[in-house]
């Protein structure tokens, strides 16, 4: 994802940034079909500055906010702001390692990653990678952080636990967001190339190189890993489903204007669509290879979304220059 670079003191309403982790597990999945979402409560957060994505530690309770040069740290169930990890410039995402007890910033105006403690947040190393490291995951198999350079068209990966630099993918194209598959390999979005690689994430080489059509610019991306399907949103107002091992795109299904998210929720089935024109489109998966359309979710601009304990959402926002996170829930 592109970094915005929005003046939160304009009164340009627009949502940039969240979690859409997994959640929504409900007894009877008809109700995801009839009941939307809403806003339940606004939390203030001082200053100003652009932002983009959000991450939740679930174990911690602890939802990290990136916020122009810093990264705000929330209470998930109390929204109070509990915390900062500050000198983090041009923030764009946070990765977690919970077991080593540390985090990751990808600063995209100082192309590094501030690595973080997740208990006193304090700051304990800056490990400088590609040009504007924008999307930032954690593979747990390889205990690897790898950050997708959108100006160098690579991927840098870091050992988690001693913040060296493992190596660099060259990927051949810019980047968006990725998705580790928990055996071992990393799928990525090249959002100018129309295409998904499959990269090795131990030996830290493109393997595959599979093109989305009918879906153009891939820029969002999630996954049902159990049944090898990759959920790709595109801003050719489509999602594709693709088969994680061959590549094969088994469906095709309309969304909304700029997606900017996509997560899959495994306990009911439904994928998440995160439309920078302001809707959610949802869509279920009947099948792996059959899935319907279940309902567009009015929201607000560049809307993504969710806490996977109490299933709700949190997105960053503006509102008549008021920098604030939104709780939204059913």
């Amino acid at each position: 994802m592109k970094k915005k670079n929005w003046d939160l003191s304009s009164n340009q309403l627009a949502l940039f940034a969240a979690v859409l982790a997994l959640g929504f597990a409900l007894a009877n999945p008809s109700i995801a079909a009839t009941k939307g979402f809403a806003i339940t409560k606004k939390i203030p957060v001082p200053g100003q500055g652009s932002w983009d994505y959000l991450a939740v530690d679930d174990g911690a309770r602890r939802l990290y906010v990136s916020h122009g040069t810093q990264v705000e740290v929330l209470d998930v169930d109390s929204g109070a702001i509990i915390g900062k990890i500050e000198n983090t410039p041009g923030v764009h995402g946070i990765a977690i390692a919970p077991q080593l007890g540390r985090g990751f910033v990808s600063d995209g105006q100082s192309s590094s990653v501030t690595i973080f403690d997740l208990r006193t947040l304090q700051t304990i190393a800056e490990v400088p990678v590609g040009k504007k490291p924008d999307a930032i995951i954690y593979d747990p198999v390889t205990s690897r952080v790898f950050a997708f350079n959108g100006d160098s068209s690579s991927a840098t990966a870091i050992e988690a636990a001693t913040g060296k630099v493992a190596g660099t993918v060259d990927l051949g194209g810019g980047p968006e967001f990725a998705v580790a598959d928990g055996s071992g390999y990393i799928y990525n979005n090249l959002e100018d190339a129309s295409v998904v690689l499959k990269i090795n994430a131990h030996s830290l080489k493109v393997e595959q190189r599979w093109p989305t059509a009918p879906c153009a610019s891939p820029s969002s991306i999630a996954m049902d890993r159990p049944n090898r399907r990759l959920f790709i949103g595109c801003r050719s107002k489509v999602m594709a489903v693709m088969n994680s091992d061959t590549g094969k795109v088994v469906a095709t299904l309309p969304i909304g204007d700029h997606v900017d998210a996509t997560v899959f929720d495994s306990d009911s089935r439904l994928i998440f669509n995160s439309n920078g024109e302001g809707t959610i489109t949802v869509i279920r998966e009947d099948n792996p290879e059959t899935y319907s359309a279940v309902e567009t979710v009015k929201t607000l601009p560049k809307a993504k979304a969710l806490d996977p304990k109490t299933h709700q959402l949190f997105l960053s926002t503006a509102e008549a220059g008021q920098f604030e996170v939104l709780v939204v829930g059913r």
